[in-house]
């Protein structure tokens, strides 16, 4: 049995790892301000994990819990995750997931915390890489989110490299599945069209429909995060986590409509500031180095989202 920490734990990514890391035996502390989390995504598993609200600009609140277990890991997940808001305000999103990251890596050297998993975004790749990008593409953010993001991987590579604090950045691609807000201002667009579809409302694609992304079911998410924890080769790495398939925005609508069991067709917004044209992932670095291969299809996910949302107790 491992010591774990998770930043963002009441969060969509962090309950479900909070979840896997549990049934894996595991002793976990959440740290959460609850600003998106919910301790709802937490549900069935009370007495079970520790429980810390608290905000990772709170350095001395960092250096108190950080100091509690011993922990053999930190997964750094907490996050404000929206291009949208990024935009809307960058002071503050820059506090949270540039900075936020900084006090994660500074306070883990202060107290000798063995190992940092970052949770990072394929949005840093911006539009000039053809999918499948490899972590080798050069990053070009079209958003203070995605910027924001970056620099917390730099931080990453300086405390692996210079300041003795081995350090993982996984690069997200586009996570769904039980726990993703969908009431949310900035809601993703998996659960977005869901809950439009369970209302009896069409999905509302912005744009064209032809931009692409490359989806990943959160249970395989967690999977990649927790072979990071214990991979002897990642530290210092940067490493995509994606399915390696790239689906337009359209095709998903369709496939979600399916999922629903309804005859709708999607309606049309105008285009997001900042969104990235196409997205997919080169997945050989983690199967490399993490032994990481997405087990989840995207039909079989949207299943497992749908459900979650008709019977969010069960």
């Amino acid at each position: 049995m491992a010591n774990y920490l998770v930043t963002g734990g009441a969060g969509f990514i962090g309950s479900n790892l909070v979840r896997k890391l549990l049934a894996g035996g595991h002793s976990v502390t959440v740290l959460d301000s609850l600003v998106t989390g919910r301790l709802e995504n937490l549900d069935g598993l009370q007495g079970r994990y520790s429980f810390v609200k608290g905000d990772i600009r709170d350095i001395p609140l960092l250096l108190e819990t950080f100091a509690e277990k011993g922990y053999e890991c930190i997964f750094h997940l907490a996050a404000l995750p929206s291009v949208q808001l990024s935009f809307a305000d960058p002071q503050l999103t820059h506090d949270v997931n540039a900075t936020g990251t900084l006090n994660i890596l500074a306070t883990a050297r202060a107290l000798g915390v063995p190992r940092v998993v970052f949770a990072s975004s394929c949005a840093l790749y911006g539009n000039d890489a053809d999918p499948p990008v490899s972590e080798s593409a050069p990053a070009r953010p079209l958003s203070p989110y995605a910027s924001q993001k970056l620099l917390g991987e730099n931080y990453c590579t300086l405390y692996t490299n210079e300041l003795g604090v081995p350090a993982i950045a996984l690069r997200l691609f586009n996570i769904y599945g039980p726990c993703q807000d969908p009431a949310s201002e900035y809601a993703a667009v998996v659960p977005n069209f869901l809950t439009r579809l369970l209302n009896g409302e069409a999905p509302v694609i912005y744009g064209t429909g032809e931009q692409t992304r490359d989806f990943v079911f959160v249970e395989d998410a967690a999977e990649a995060l927790m072979l990071a924890a214990a991979s002897p080769k990642a530290p210092g790495r940067i490493i995509n986590v994606g399915s390696g398939v790239e689906t337009s925005v359209k095709t998903l609508a369709s496939q979600a409509v399916s999922a629903a069991g309804v005859q709708i067709e999607p309606e049309y917004g105008p285009a997001m500031q900042g969104e990235v044209k196409r997205s997919c992932a080169d997945t050989s670095i983690a199967a490399k180095i993490l032994g990481f291969s997405p087990g989840t299809s995207l039909t079989e996910g949207l299943a497992k989202t749908l459900a979650s949302f008709q019977n969010p107790k069960q």
